[in-house]
């Protein structure tokens, strides 16, 4: 498994889901319906996802 990082290319909005599917092994475009779809049902996740926003460091 990669180390979990926020890639600069390839990222649409701050990269966490592409930073996920890189570091699981697991299709991007999943991790970002996964996302989508946790947000409108779950409204927790928007959190989580600004956390790790935040926590992830971006690729050097």
């Amino acid at each position: 498994m990669n180390e979990l990082v926020r890639p600069r290319q390839g990222r649409w909005f701050a990269g966490v889901c592409l930073a996920v599917a890189n570091r699981f092994g697991w299709s991007v475009a999943l991790v970002r319906i996964l996302a989508i779809v946790a947000v409108v049902f779950f409204g927790l996740s928007l959190w989580a996802y600004i956390l790790l926003w935040i926590v992830v460091p971006t690729e050097r």
